[in-house]
């Protein structure tokens, strides 16, 4: 198979890291950090391409190498394809320059007098030695090669030599062995790991303390515990949403700017109602990975952009192979419905007046859930619990009217019959298009699920996920925001349709939502602290890497 190592800076990470390479070059991702948004900056001249080289059987001799910037090569006969950052040429005679970020390797002597020697580090050798094989076989001559370390504007110069070209070789040849094979598993404790832009991803902590059943769990804080990011809503009537630039641009019914955003810092759009998007502002935010949800007025889930960015075959075949496994799947939905409950029974008993029995009887369906034999019972054992649960939730809200109506009606969503159904609804709508973001990060077919059945237009999985977060987010939201009086009956309009909020209902429940998807919660198991948001993506990553088979068990956030 064809290996294509793009662009050619990027090579030299792979030697360090098996996983690294699966990932970046097997599944196509690729994350910026700081880092690589400073190498680009650095790269910025170089990456600009200049014109045909002189080819090595060119006649013209200049006094001075012609300096060629973003030279590609390709080899069919080792799979390989490169992009050189500079290449010095003259004539049959090719010297390779690559720019890089940081510093050469310091090697200090036992002479403490003498001055250290600088290095190139043993990745970046392997990167140039594939730069000299592609130029020789090119028909360069390839005397030297060259390393230039920003951070310490230190040039350090290369001979080529058998040596430099056979370990890069060899390898080339591991990463192929790595292509072509499962997903390697996450380095130990490794120093590098906190400054790769993929560690969000990789989470190799968390995957280690889940696969070491002896050792007591732990990580290192290794995510920023919020994206501080923007999650833009739109949801007055007759608001459009374009581009200009690197800018979106919101412009209100009435053709007056409503405001910019910088594109930036936009994470995800939620277009509710009446609201229009430009046909460029959904391609330039689909080419950003930026997911864009459309929701009716009543705030129910209709489509999703999904951006064709890179998807993990392996991934997905492994998703489908293992909820095609009874067992697998009554794994699955044991874990999410056992920390469902739990977390339903936990917010019962802080903020409501539930008589004991309806606790204990949470209690014993939670033990049977733990000792369920089949998936329908466990549904079973769900159902029973949200009838305890959802009988006893008007008693958390401190409004009585409001609460009073809920009493009565119970838990309905098609159509909520009162603000508490109607708030309730709408949190579920936004928590399942966070879901379904969450799941596309991870790589992960939102449509099929463990706990809900797979139909289609249904996003089984995103469901699935949702369920341990119903209680912490949406639920605890609606009552906290009736209770402090953020919400109230006059943010809600009744009509033969059901009971919905009213456009400063709506703004004043996105407030509401925003706030609590950023607010931090510690994980019980690593121990760190993350945002509401950030704690899906670990959990739908962690349930990808239960998929591939990286853990043993999966468990979910839960509450005490």
């Amino acid at each position: 198979m064809d290996i294509e190592l793009w662009p050619a800076r990027n090579v030299g990470e792979y030697a360090y890291c098996p996983r690294l390479f699966y990932y970046m070059e097997v599944e196509g991702i690729h994350l910026q950090s700081e880092d690589t948004e400073e190498g680009q900056r650095i790269h910025r001249r170089v990456d600009e391409p200049s014109a045909e080289p002189p080819g090595p059987d060119s006649d013209a001799c200049d006094d001075e190498p012609r300096k060629v910037r973003s030279l590609t090569l390709t080899s069919a006969k080792l799979g390989l394809t490169a992009t050189l950052d500079l290449a010095e040429i003259n004539r049959k005679v090719a010297v390779p320059v690559e720019f890089r970020k940081g510093r050469p390797r310091r090697v200090t002597l036992d002479d403490q007098d003498a001055p250290p020697l600088y290095e190139p580090w043993p990745t970046d050798r392997v990167q140039l030695g594939l730069q000299v094989v592609l130029l020789e076989e090119a028909g360069y001559e390839v005397p030297e090669a060259v390393l230039y370390y920003a951070a310490e504007k230190r040039r350090l110069v290369l001979t080529v030599d058998d040596e430099l070209k056979r370990n890069a070789l060899d390898t080339l040849q591991a990463a192929r062995t790595c292509a072509t094979g499962p997903r390697p598993l996450p380095l130990v404790n490794d120093v590098r790991c906190p400054r790769c832009s993929l560690q969000p991803l990789c989470l190799p902590d968390e995957i280690n303390a889940a696969r070491d059943e002896a050792a007591e769990p732990s990580a290192r804080k290794l995510w920023p515990p919020r994206d501080d990011g923007i999650h833009l809503v739109a949801q007055r009537r007759g608001t459009k949403v374009g581009v200009h630039a690197s800018t979106l641009v919101i412009t209100e019914a009435d053709g007056s700017k409503a405001g910019d955003v910088p594109l930036a810092g936009v994470e995800s759009l939620s277009l509710l109602g009446a609201v229009q998007i430009s046909t460029q502002a959904m391609q330039t935010l689909a080419d950003r990975g930026t997911p864009i949800a459309f929701l009716s007025g009543a705030g129910r889930l209709i489509a999703c952009v999904d951006p064709l960015d890179s998807v993990s075959a392996d991934t997905r075949r492994n998703q489908v192979r293992r909820l095609d496994r009874e067992e697998d799947k009554l794994e699955l939905t044991r874990a999410l419905i056992v920390s469902k409950i739990r977390n339903q029974r936990v917010l019962l008993q802080r903020n409501g007046s539930a008589p004991s029995r309806t606790l204990d009887a949470l209690a014993e369906e939670l033990s049977r859930a733990e000792q369920a034999k089949s998936v329908d019972s466990l549904r079973g054992h769900e159902g029973q619990a949200a009838a305890l649960y959802f009988a006893q939730f008007a008693s958390m809200v401190k409004d009585e009217a409001v609460a009073a109506l809920f009493d009565a009606n119970g838990r309905q969503r098609r159509p909520p019959p009162d603000p508490i159904n109607g708030c309730l609804s709408m949190a579920y709508s936004m928590l399942t298009h966070e879901c379904i973001a969450a799941l596309r990060t991870a790589r992960l077919e939102p449509s099929i699920g463990a706990l809900h059945v797979s139909r289609p237009g249904r996003p089984a999985l995103a469901l699935d996920l949702m369920e341990p977060f119903r209680p912490l987010i949406a639920d605890s939201l609606t009552i906290s925001a009736f209770n402090r009086g953020e919400l109230r009956d006059g943010h809600f309009q009744r009509t033969a349709a059901g009971c919905f909020f009213t456009d400063a209902g709506r703004k004043a429940f996105f407030s509401i939502y925003g706030r609590r998807m950023s607010e931090e919660v510690t994980h019980p198991v690593f121990g760190y602290r993350l945002s509401y948001r950030r704690m899906l993506i670990l959990h739908a990553r962690m349930i990808a890497a239960w998929f591939n088979g990286e853990v043993p068990t999966l468990s979910f956030l839960t509450t005490r």
